[in-house]
């Protein structure tokens, strides 16, 4: 064999090594960097409304509701508009403040409206699963108050942790009855 030959042979193992490790050095490490947590596709973090009867079996509000949060800055953003005939609804929670302000309406079938503001006072907790998901905000109720009881007899705590767990009953809503 020539030393042309074998120089030549010498040059291709060379550049077969040097795509060998090309394609190690690149492939693998990105391969190996894919996070193995998927971040959760819906992170809604919802407070869950379950409207009952007095005697604690669920019950469907004819009326409309309408739902406001007032911030602290005096702005309002409305969160429910207009529903009726529910059984349940959701609602996000604040994660800045430690008191959410909730303005319930109810207009009834006569035209009355009816307003009711709850205060919901918690604590917010930061969630996190991997730098490659948005942050999350946790909370955990600590008490209601209610403003009046205008078109809500009352609303109970029932599970205080709102997470990512929209199957929960956060709380038992119970609303006054008109004829």
């Amino acid at each position: 064999m020539k030393m042309s030959e074998h120089i030549k042979r010498i040059k291709r193992r060379v550049r077969g090594l040097s795509l060998l490790a090309f394609y190690l050095f690149t492939f693998i490490p990105l391969y190996l960097s894919c996070s193995s947590i998927d971040c959760p596709v819906e992170n809604v973090v919802a407070s869950i409304y379950y409207i009952k009867n007095a005697d604690g079996t669920e019950a469907t509000l004819k009326d409309s509701l309408s739902v406001v949060s007032w911030r602290k800055n005096r702005t309002d953003t409305l969160l429910l508009n207009k529903e009726a005939a529910l059984t349940s609804f959701q609602l996000p929670m604040g994660y800045v403040n430690p008191e959410d302000t909730l303005v319930f309406i109810v207009n009834t079938t006569t035209h009355n409206a009816y307003k009711d503001t709850l205060y919901i006072k918690k604590e917010n907790h930061t969630h996190f699963e991997s730098v490659d998901c948005k942050i999350a905000y946790f909370h955990t109720v600590t008490a209601l108050r209610l403003s009046s009881h205008n078109a809500i007899d009352s609303i109970t705590i029932v599970k205080p942790e709102v997470n990512y767990d929209l199957s929960s009953e956060h709380f038992h809503i119970y609303f006054k009855t008109w004829d």
